[in-house]
């Protein structure tokens, strides 16, 4: 149990301290209404060089300030060319940085849309659900995003869950199995990352 735990905490670690570190202004302040999950979803598609293209479904109902953030910064090419950065398999794929080494993001933050942050996000970090990371301050999330590769309800309240892969879940596991980290936070050399050559939002 005490092993178990320990790996836990080396996760959560992982998304907090390595995620964006550079908080510059906050995108919105205003607390998201409770809203009954996946009501209003936008749709986008990620396609990762030499592997494919992952789909997926925002939830605005649930996060509607951090779609918009990831919204924007999709429709601005800020996301063409960057890459997943951080791999852990049996657990996630981290990427949107453009530093490429997990202290960089867009300039701007956005409010934390969790429990802990007082949000009702009902979306739990199942396999295949995309969420935002983070530094400590919960309201530091930038660019950086991660998609689960297996069940990690242990982020629930914590982390900004904001959709799920509906098509190329296949995709996101075999970044994941490919990977090879150099360390306990699945940092990947920068020559090995794999490239987001273009997140598209469809509608």
């Amino acid at each position: 149990m005490k092993m178990r735990l320990g790996i836990l905490s080396s996760l959560l670690l992982c998304l907090c301290l390595c995620a964006c570190g550079a908080a510059a202004k906050s995108a919105e302040t205003q607390a998201a209404a409770p809203i009954e999950s996946f009501q209003t979803v936008r749709h986008a598609e990620i396609t990762v060089k030499d592997y494919g293209t992952i789909k997926l479904e925002l939830d605005e109902g649930s996060a509607p300030l951090t779609v918009a953030n990831f919204v924007k910064l999709a429709e601005s090419g800020f996301y063409d060319g960057l890459t997943f950065h951080r791999i852990m398999d049996g657990f996630m794929i981290q990427g949107g940085d453009p530093l490429g080494n997990g202290r960089g993001g867009s300039g701007e933050t956005v409010r934390g849309e969790f429990r802990e942050n007082g949000v009702n996000n009902p979306i739990s970090h199942e396999k295949g659900v995309i969420s935002m990371a983070r530094a400590q301050d919960y309201d530091s999330a930038s660019s950086q995003f991660f998609i689960t590769v297996a069940d990690a309800t242990f982020l629930d309240g914590a982390y900004a869950a904001f959709g799920r892969v509906t098509e190329g879940m296949e995709i996101a596991e075999q970044i994941a199995k490919d990977a090879k980290p150099v360390d306990n936070n699945g940092s990947i050399p920068a020559e090995a990352q794999p490239v987001i050559e273009s997140i598209v939002i469809t509608d």
